[in-house]
């Protein structure tokens, strides 16, 4: 009997099997009980026990999914599925025994240990069955890649049982540091150690692959695991998160390589969804650099609250198209909320406030490449600055309920144009704030995963061009978080009461070395790619930082979310802190609400 032809008639099948065991299990039950003596046995009265607990098998063992293929052969599911109809046959053929129905046809012991008998029979059967499946269904190996799976836990279990029946993974070992493992098998590949036994058990197996199979994985762990890997030659694999899994059992098609996410680590982030839908939901919301890295990615996680209406303001249309096509499937530009306009442009701003009447702004226009702007400076403060003070005066003339600035680390101790147009752009954001209704807030925070013009994809163009990878400095350190955790984190801080006016700085977990992520990708690569180092550039540090000397941290309403006080400053005196003092920038003689300027800033522009 083949597999195929077992899965064709599984139920026919089991319900033979099971009455045998049961006619068998009431027969040499009552045989031992008359001390094997077959000249004392009572024939027709083992045939009618035996057909009475076979009758009550099926109908029961029905009722209960034995017979429907409920569960996988062999399954602890099933074997209790079996025991709990066996315990119920086993009491309804005992009590009809020592009832007139069949007035002791057998004895009452033996109807007892029968039942016991026909439980080992029935679950010895199925388990038997499921070591012959695994058997027959476990793919040759000649031609498939050697892999070492490190973690013997649910997602061991599930990536070895997956390999060993397709697929172009042969498991040969698992690694897992829980000591107590060191002998387990799992489908018949031992546990031969810890993470540390790694390079002994490659040279035994001659494993050419590291899967981590450990959904939970830490980036510490992921990062070292890496690390042991490369040193090795081996090509290093991951099981994805729990998030990404969805609650599926993980199979072959989703293990992948590494990403730079997982070796950053994977945070749970408690969002509040509530407290974002009450803010979000039916309201008009309008973004500005809605087509630029967290812009794009800000739209995308606003459109699933569904807001009344999602105003996407960008200067450049191929990626105003680009945002419209990921939300809403066409590139058509056909809709009136896709906006194009230069923050810079207030008269043009202005026309977009008086159609739309946003009630929530999130900011996140901005020009952020730090060595241009210290050539071009006046620029990062054209649109850093004074764009954000154009947004801030028609939040404040249309009444807007919450305005969310996107800030940036570097405007913490600031030591370059690009930080100190951001954190003047913070302290404007804190001056209205606190001199007008509405919650007005900055969100800082440090660098994003694969943004447009970041170190990543510049890294990964430059190992494909053979080279050289240019890093600024080994010992240079960065703060990285992935666009969607950012962005996340972004909605979540709008929604917080009692921080008007104030700095939220996101948690960024440690800072990464960019030469450690540049030697990761060399390596994942396979090419032999030089690395060379450029020297740090005017106005950049070597190790960035999230807070200003001055500034003390406290906590906010959510855990990866800190909140800081910054010194409020008025539009005026921004004009005297610009270094180029464009006139023709902002009038605030002009503007549309004098509540932004003190009576001392009037003073002075008098």
């Amino acid at each position: 009997m083949t597999a195929s032809v077992f899965g064709r008639f599984r139920y026919v099948t089991q319900v033979l099997i099971d009455a045998s065991v049961w006619f068998a299990a009431v027969f040499f039950a009552t045989y031992l009980r008359y001390e094997m003596s077959f000249a004392r046995l009572d024939l027709g009265g083992v045939l009618l026990v035996a057909a009475v607990a076979i009758v009550l098998q099926v109908a029961l063992g029905t009722a209960a999914g034995l017979y429907v293929h409920r569960w996988r052969y062999g399954t602890f599911e099933e074997v209790a599925a079996v025991a709990r109809v066996a315990v119920a046959v086993t009491a309804v053929v005992t009590i009809a025994d020592i009832s007139p129905l069949l007035d002791h046809s057998v004895p009452v012991s033996a109807s007892i240990v029968a039942g016991f008998l026909a439980l080992a029979g029935m679950s010895g059967f199925r388990m038997l069955w499921r070591l012959l499946l695994d058997r027959w269904t476990r793919a040759t190996h000649s031609d498939r890649e050697p892999v070492i799976v490190m973690g013997a836990g649910e997602g061991g279990l599930q990536t070895v049982t997956a390999m060993v029946k397709s697929g172009p993974y042969h498991p040969v070992a698992l690694l897992d540091d829980d000591t107590k493992l060191r002998n387990l098998r799992i489908k018949g590949v031992r546990v031969r150690g810890t993470r540390k036994d790694l390079a002994h058990v490659v040279d035994a197996t001659g494993a050419s692959t590291l899967v981590i199979a450990i959904p939970s994985a830490d980036a510490e762990t992921i990062r070292d695991l890496a690390a042991r890997a490369d040193q090795l030659d081996l090509k290093t694999l991951i099981l994805p998160s729990v998030d990404e899994l969805f609650g599926a059992s993980p199979g072959i098609g989703d293990i992948r390589p590494l990403t730079e996410a997982d070796l950053l680590g994977r945070r749970e982030l408690s969002l509040d969804t509530e407290s974002v839908a009450h803010y979000l939901t039916g309201k008009t919301v309008l973004v500005t650099g809605a087509g630029g890295s967290i812009g794009s990615e800000l739209c995308r996680q606003i459109h699933r609250y569904e807001p009344g209406s999602l105003v996407m303001l960008e200067r450049d249309e191929s990626a105003l198209q680009s945002v419209q096509v990921s939300i809403e499937g066409n590139g058509l530009l056909d809709n009136r909320n896709l906006v194009i306009c230069d923050i810079r442009d207030r008269k043009r701003l202005a026309e977009v406030f008086d159609e739309h009447r946003p009630d929530v702004v999130f900011h996140a226009a901005a020009l952020k490449h730090l060595p241009l702007l210290e050539m071009h400076g006046e620029e990062g403060w054209k649109t850093n600055v004074w764009g954000t003070q154009n947004l801030l005066e028609l939040a404040v003339k249309h009444d807007v309920d919450r305005f969310v600035n996107v800030s940036t680390d570097k405007a913490a101790d600031a030591t370059s144009v690009l930080g100190r147009t951001k954190r003047v752009a913070e302290q404007l954001t804190s001056f209205t704030g606190k001199h007008n209704s509405g919650t007005y807030l900055s969100v800082r925070f440090g660098n994003v995963l694969g943004s447009r013009g970041s170190v990543l994809p510049l890294f990964r163009e430059q190992i494909e061009r053979g080279g050289p990878v240019t890093v600024t400095d080994p010992e240079v350190t960065r703060f990285f978080m992935t666009i969607p955790e950012a962005c996340e984190l972004v909605v979540q801080a709008g929604t917080l009461d009692g921080e008007d006016g104030r700095v939220l700085v996101l948690d960024m977990g440690e800072p990464v070395k960019i030469a450690d992520l540049a030697h990761r990708l060399v390596a994942e690569s396979g090419k032999d790619v030089e690395i060379i180092y450029t020297g740090l550039r005017p106005g950049e540090k070597l190790h960035e930082v999230l807070f200003s000397p001055d500034e003390q941290p406290t906590a906010s309403g959510h855990p990866l979310i800190s909140s800081v006080r910054v010194p409020s400053m008025s539009p005026a005196e921004a004009r005297v802190a610009d270094p180029f003092r464009n006139e023709e920038v902002i009038d605030l003689r002009d503007s549309v609400d004098v509540s932004f300027a003190h009576e001392g800033a009037r003073r002075s522009i008098a």
